[in-house]
């Protein structure tokens, strides 16, 4: 079993936000963690990220993948073409928001095969905040009633990341992924 993270655009790197220590602590109880800053992080490509994920980072069947922000709209596509082992979506969304450099990204173009989304993969834990600043709260909350998430929704978490409460540390995800694979997590 695998974990990949997918960090967000906008010049967002491996090393930031909690990514790398969710990845210590993952590691730590066994699981294969793949952390790496993706090619194109600017705008983040489809075309660039979904071939990326699939041939250099070997994401497939023996895979979870973690995604936030931009990321989370990386995993659900990437679910939508091929089968995976569970997903986690942090900030997730499922419009260009009205932003520019979303919609150059390519992941709005077509239609969501939600059904898909679902169908390839056994589990989709979601995390959204009512307080950020990017993503409306329905956005997520819509994201949660197509893909019937194992939803998590909190007032002060901003983006998970960058700002609010969440800096470094995420160990709420942690124990969800764990739980998901039948690992006792450390309390």
């Amino acid at each position: 079993m695998k974990v990949v993270f997918i960090h967000g655009n906008g010049g967002c790197t491996a090393e930031m936000h909690w990514y790398p220590w969710v990845a210590e602590m993952l590691g730590r109880h066994g699981l294969e963690v793949v952390l790496t800053t993706l090619p194109d992080n600017e705008i983040a490509h489809q075309a660039v990220w979904l071939p990326f994920l699939r041939n250099e980072l070997q994401a497939g069947a023996d895979t979870i993948l973690i995604g936030h922000s931009s990321g989370a709209i990386a995993a659900m596509r990437f679910a939508e073409q091929c089968p995976i082992i569970g997903s986690v979506i942090v900030a997730g969304y499922h419009t260009d928001l009205g932003m520019p450099d979303e919609r150059v990204g390519g992941w709005f173009d077509t239609p969501w095969d939600w059904e898909a989304i679902r169908r390839h993969q056994q589990w989709i834990i979601q995390y959204a905040s009512v307080d950020d600043p990017f993503i409306p709260i329905a956005e997520a909350r819509y994201v949660h009633e197509q893909l019937q998430t194992e939803y998590h929704e909190y007032t002060d978490q901003n983006h998970f990341g960058g700002g609010g409460k969440r800096k470094t540390r995420f160990p709420e995800l942690v124990n969800a992924v764990l739980e998901k694979c039948q690992i006792q997590p450390d309390r």
